[in-house]
């Protein structure tokens, strides 16, 4: 029997990348999904495919960087399925633009409010059912996170401030019995870079990543479903990030060297 079998999951960011790969791996356990996107068609899709394969599931078309929508996701989480185990914050925006390119200075306000704030109101509207499950969180960052990574520095901030955030969660929550994962992937194969934010404020409407270079989202996901199993605290998805998270601490300026290579090789 799967650990997640009947077990009420809710995932934002959903329809794509990420998020879908990881709700067709859960569905596959047989577990209770609650799909959050702001595509209901993209998200009515996944869902018949997750039925399927044998999991029961909701759709909830919101957008997570409007704070009214955080209480509005768990309420119908809670009346469907009359629990919430586990939440996973997936849902993101991304940009490539270099700073003094950046014509649109609203472009940083709207990466905090989708990856960190979303995040945040979200699981504050979560808590009380993640303490009455003792369950999961689920923050699905970056490794921009950990490090600086030019051309992305909006993406960055907001991921280091959702990084934080969960970090010091973890320790206000642990007496409730709530554990939090923090997952910091390397550059993933997603529809998220072909819509990344340009300097103009307009999608770039195609993916500057080499795509056969860089990890599937199904190979994330997998990753994902694994650490979540094991209720770790940190999940570093490549090799490059593990190592670069020391790097940071010990040889500074080498670590910017090879966060600069990374962008100007897509890779």
């Amino acid at each position: 029997m799967s650990p997640f079998e009947r077990q009420s999951i809710l995932i934002t960011g959903a329809s794509e990348g990420i998020g879908r790969a990881l709700a067709l791996q859960l569905a596959a356990d047989r577990a209770r999904l609650t799909l959050v996107a702001r595509n209901a068609q993209r998200l009515e899709l996944l869902a018949a495919e997750c039925r399927a394969l044998g999991a029961e599931v909701l759709v909830v078309a919101e957008d997570v960087g409007d704070e009214a929508a955080a209480p509005r996701i768990v309420a119908a989480a809670l009346q469907r399925f009359g629990a919430l185990d586990v939440l996973v914050n997936n849902a993101g925006i991304t940009m490539w633009s270099r700073l003094d390119a950046l014509q649109d200075a609203a472009i940083l306000e709207r990466m905090m409010r989708v990856n960190y704030l979303g995040a945040a109101w979200l699981t504050a509207a979560a808590l009380p059912a993640l303490a009455t499950s003792r369950g999961l969180i689920v923050a699905v960052a970056s490794v921009a996170g950990l490090t600086g990574v030019p051309e992305r520095t909006g993406y960055a901030a907001s991921k280091h401030a959702m990084i934080g955030f969960f970090e010091s969660l973890r320790i206000e929550v642990q007496p409730q019995g709530i554990d939090v994962l923090i997952v910091a992937p390397d550059f993933v194969v997603s529809e998220i870079h072909r819509r990344a934010i340009g300097p103009d404020g307009a999608p770039l409407g195609t993916s500057p990543m080499q795509q056969d270079r860089i990890m599937t989202a199904d190979r994330c996901a997998a990753m994902i479903r694994g650490a979540m199993q094991r209720r770790d605290r940190l999940l570093i998805t490549s090799w490059r990030g593990r190592i670069g998270r020391w790097l940071r601490l010990v040889a500074p300026r080498a670590m910017d060297r090879i966060a600069a290579r990374a962008i100007r090789t897509r890779s």
